[in-house]
């Protein structure tokens, strides 16, 4: 074991050696692979150095070429740029020189504009001067022919237009609520009447004045506010509605009426209808009168079934009730209604409380085609009586004294007054002077009449029946009598039926010439009137045409001058 012990030790030895010396060769190994990587890398970087160069060198070359493509790129389009800003320059210049032209066009233009608006300002002024002359020769010749002057006033369309309670397909509805009477202008009406399987016909009816939808009662109203001025000057003016039912005749003469209430307001003037605006107008030309010279009476009737009722009759006990009339004409051929009652009024707000209290008692209706439609004819008549004196007159104003007595004892603004003045003078028979005065003084009496017709009416459409089916056949009686006077009239016939029915016996001598006669056409614009409408305005074309001479001026004394 010990030599053996031994001969491995030597072994051992023998190992350690070979493993220094193997130790020795791996460490000079190691430096050789670290001297080879380090020559490799020198290599490596020879190299890459040498490719850096070569890379360099090409990119440069092409970096020169770029260039050189760039700067002769650059070069044309510098030349480009200039050539172009040349161009432009030279539009820029013509534009400038166009413009220029244009600038002096277009004042030669505004002056040219500015002379034609004011050679259309001047015939525009021309134009309303010859067409004002125009409207005052033909109203002067509808004076001397005695022509009646028919305005005719279309209504805009209402909810009530449509076809309910008629039993009718959706296109029959449509059309009925279809507009076809339009004011084509302010003397035109066109009318659209067109049948089934038929082309459409434009027919145009010609009036004094056309008013279309959009028109207000103030518009209305200064058409008929000359007519007024008449009174005062002597002559009789009537007024009156005519039209079918729910055509705005009642609103045109009134003004609105509310629900369940057929009185107006005062407080809607900008709604009021003729009948309030002309009392107001007579009463504020009459306050430009010297005091004491006018008073004026009311009286309101309805002609309801062809009889005539009294709407301010009072029973014993002060309440106004409806009294049955009659009219009968006079020795003088003049119509007259005996015992029919007469109110004094001095201002607007009396008349417009005693309509008020003849409204009330007006007969109404519903039917199918007005909610309120009127059974009756309204007629109100303000009578205005004038004190005038005879040709002692400026004699008798000379004596300052006198003239302040005259005027104090002739303020007569009621009858009654004017009753005591004469028995007061006449018991002074010791002024000679006033005796003669009060033997010169005159009454002359005009009358303004503002007729509200009840409206036409189609059976089949309002759906009456019973009582108001009655008052429906008596209202179309009298008005056809009022068509058939007119004819009479325009004929020129020996006899004219004033008496086949109470309406034209009441309206006589209005229509028959005594008095200066306005007829307000109203009609409905849809197409479910239209056969109404066409019977409305071709009423309106009759009675232009009838000619019933010069209207007949009150004797109005001229005071002499004072010598």
């Amino acid at each position: 074991k010990e030599e053996r012990i031994v001969v491995l030790e030597t072994e051992n030895a023998a190992l350690h050696l070979r493993l220094a010396k193997y130790q020795g060769l791996a460490g000079r190994s190691t430096n050789e692979v670290l001297q080879l990587c380090a020559a490799h890398g020198q290599q490596l970087k020879l190299q890459r150095s040498s490719v850096a160069t070569q890379l360099h060198g090409a990119i440069k070359k092409r970096l020169k070429q770029d260039l050189k493509s760039l700067h002769s790129f650059a070069l044309e389009l510098s030349k480009d740029f200039q050539r172009q800003s040349k161009t432009c320059l030279y539009q820029v210049l013509a534009a400038i020189q166009g413009l220029q032209l244009q600038n002096e066009a277009m004042q030669m233009f505004q002056i040219k504009s500015f002379d034609l608006e004011q050679s259309l300002l001047e015939v525009t002024e021309r134009y309303e001067k010859e067409k004002q002359k125009r409207k005052a020769l033909h109203n002067s010749l509808v004076e001397l022919r005695g022509n009646i002057r028919v305005h005719c006033r279309i209504r805009p369309l209402l909810p009530f237009d449509d076809a309910a309670g008629h039993s009718v397909s959706q296109d029959r509805q449509r059309n009925f609520s279809e507009k076809v009477a339009y004011a084509a202008d302010d003397e035109t009406v066109l009318v659209k009447c067109s049948r089934p399987g038929h082309a459409s016909v434009n027919k145009t009816f010609q009036f004094e004045r056309v008013y279309n939808d959009l028109e207000s009662q103030d518009a209305v109203f200064a058409d008929v506010a000359p007519l007024l001025t008449s009174l005062l000057d002597g002559y009789n003016v009537c007024i009156m509605a005519y039209g079918q039912t729910g055509s705005g005749k009642t609103y045109t003469m009134l003004g609105p009426q509310l629900e369940g209430n057929v009185a107006f307001s005062i407080e809607e003037e900008s709604e009021l209808g003729i009948i309030p605006r002309a009392t107001q107008e007579v009463f504020r030309l009459i306050s430009e009168k010297p005091p004491g010279s006018y008073w004026i009476e009311v009286s309101v009737v309805e002609v309801y079934n062809n009889e005539i009722f009294d709407l301010l009759a009072k029973d014993s006990y002060g309440k106004v009730f409806g009294v049955k009339r009659d009219v009968v004409t006079t020795r003088e051929g003049k119509s007259d209604v005996p015992l029919l009652t007469h109110e004094t009024v001095e201002n607007a707000s009396e008349f417009l409380h005693l309509v008020n209290k003849g409204l009330q008692l007006r007969v109404r209706h519903p039917t199918l085609v007005h909610a309120h439609s009127s059974r009756s004819h309204l007629v109100v008549t303000l009578t205005i009586t004038t004190i005038v004196f005879g040709d002692n007159l400026g004699t008798l104003w000379e004596d300052e004294q006198t003239s302040q007595q005259l005027n104090k004892e002739a303020s007569c603004t009621f009858p009654q007054k004017m009753r005591d003045y004469k028995s007061t003078s006449s018991s002074r028979a010791s002024s000679p002077v006033q005796l003669e005065a009060t033997e010169k003084m005159k009454q002359v009496k005009t009358r303004l009449q503002l007729v509200d017709l009840a409206g036409s009416e189609c059976v089949g459409m309002s759906g009456v029946t019973g009582a108001a089916l009655r008052e429906t056949s008596f209202i179309n009686r009298s008005l056809s009598a009022l068509a058939d006077v007119l004819g009479a009239i325009a004929e020129q016939r020996a006899h004219v039926p004033y008496r086949n029915s109470k309406l034209t016996h009441l309206l006589q001598d209005s229509v028959g010439g005594d008095a200066k006669l306005l007829v307000m056409l109203c009609i409905s614009p849809g197409q479910k009137y239209l056969t109404e409408s066409m019977q409305s305005l071709g009423f309106g074309t009759r009675a232009r045409q009838v000619q019933r001479g010069q209207v007949k001026k009150k004797n109005f004394p001229v005071p002499s001058k004072a010598k």
